[in-house]
């Protein structure tokens, strides 16, 4: 095999070789014949240029968070951008430009410096590519939109290695399907991303016992149907971290005045007596890192969710039904609410479509033993078949697993035949096909 001399290429047996190929979701152990490190938007376009000439097949990992574990090809060539972190905040145009490797976390310290946020991801541990590329949820999504709602451009290697630049004026179509057709057209080598004044806001989480659980959920749909767009708030189900008291929590998120913070969310704290009321004034970096310690990487990950276009009582019971027989401490079921600004844009004005009011549930079974994989994935599974009845034909594609690859038009609804075109102009050979793919066909 030829080599590129200057990439820093890894290979079975080097000592940093299987620490990199790991991805968060411990149940991805894949080995690429190839890691390369790169540093560059030129190191990534030699990357591409060696796996076609080696005729090896091509993964891109940026921050390794998603479940599917399309970050990690087995005996083909992983692109690893972890190593980029460049950051820029400009200050006076409220924008800021981050390379790939940047997780949310390091772009909220970079941006809460000067008082300034965009919506990224509810982990800080996610990196910023792969939410963004995928439509992007994150806290500040009913006041300021989707990440991809705050994009401004892309730097991008395509297929046959050359560096594009893609915004609204500048390959347009191209943008246009980067804005939630996920890793498809090439790597996105850089993101410039406009912010929001945004630093203390008014959230945490509150916490019930879980046979509390129907009255959290009747208060959680009740506020959610009337929340302004400063106050993004999730229902989940999950165990204390003593591992045996199940609960219903509510974390939340309120961007707006303090005042009127306390009391949007006053209905959420008059359920009876709570086990954990931790509701209060935050920096928002902060409220981005609180949901970290629940999603520990190298954890075994197995997710399935869905929208609902209404959370009906049935489609409740049928959930607290299920989830008193979740066989692991460490799984949750995660209700989010889908409003505000990022349900004002149109369906087609990007390729993430999905933008109906409503609600999503991931059911996201974790767990560390291998000896217990077969049983959490089979209750992920039963739960979601047994909620089926209830769902919309619609899925958010940064949360399908390695075997929801039948979900794909779900993924993109109505703007799937769009993006096969665009496909067929930029990636016709299908070279970036490790993700939620459109086939050029």
């Amino acid at each position: 095999m030829t080599e590129t001399r200057a990439l820093d290429l890894l290979r079975p047996g080097d000592s940093s070789y299987d620490e990199v190929r790991r991805v968060h979701n411990g149940l991805i152990d894949k080995r690429p014949s190839l890691i390369a490190r790169c540093q560059t938007t030129t190191d990534v376009a030699a990357a591409v240029h060696l796996a076609r000439r080696e005729a090896l097949e091509l993964s891109v990992r940026g921050g390794g968070h998603n479940v599917a574990g399309n970050a990690v090809t087995d005996g083909g060539l992983m692109i690893d951008l972890f190593p980029m972190k460049g950051m820029e905040v400009d200050v006076a145009r409220r924008t800021a430009r981050a390379q790939p490797g940047v997780t949310w976390d390091e772009f909220n310290v970079a941006t809460q410096a000067h008082g300034l946020a965009t919506t990224g991801g509810i982990v800080s541990t996610t990196g910023i590519a792969g939410l963004t590329l995928g439509g992007g949820w994150g806290w500040l999504q009913g006041k300021y939109g989707l990440a991809i709602d705050n994009l401004l451009s892309v730097e991008l290697v395509t297929a046959d290695g050359s560096v594009v630049g893609a915004s609204e004026g500048e390959n347009a179509d191209l943008f246009w399907a980067l804005r939630g057709g996920g890793g498809n057209f090439g790597v996105a080598t850089s993101f410039t991303f406009r912010l929001h004044p945004v630093s203390t806001v008014f959230g945490g989480l509150i916490a019930y016992p879980v046979e509390a659980a129907d009255e959290v959920i009747d208060a959680y749909r009740r506020v959610t149907k009337g929340a302004p767009d400063e106050l993004s708030v999730q229902c989940g189900l999950g165990t204390a971290p003593d591992g045996s008291t199940r609960m219903a929590a509510v974390p939340l998120c309120h961007c707006g005045d303090l005042d009127r913070a306390e009391t949007d969310v006053e209905p959420l704290r008059r359920l009876g007596t709570p086990l954990l009321d931790a509701l209060g004034p935050l920096p928002y970096v902060e409220q981005n890192r609180l949901p970290d310690s629940s999603f520990p990487r190298g954890a075994l990950n197995y997710w399935k969710s869905a929208f609902f276009t209404e959370l009906s009582d049935d489609a409740v019971a049928i959930l607290l039904e299920c989830f008193r027989g979740v066989p692991s401490a460490m799984t949750l079921c995660v209700i989010e609410s889908i409003g505000g600004a990022a349900a004002r844009v149109a369906p087609t004005a990007t390729a993430y479509p999905h933008r109906q009011p409503g609600y999503s549930l991931l059911i996201l079974a974790q767990w560390t033993d291998p000896a217990d994989t077969l049983d959490n994935i089979a209750w992920a599974r039963d739960t979601f078949e047994a909620l089926r009845p209830h769902m919309a034909d619609r899925r958010y594609m940064n949360y399908m697993s390695a075997d929801d690859g039948g979900y794909v038009r779900h993924a993109y609804g109505e703007n799937y035949e769009r993006l096969v075109d665009i496909k067929r102009r930029y990636d016709p050979e299908n070279v970036f096909h490790l993700n939620q793919n459109i086939a050029p066909r």
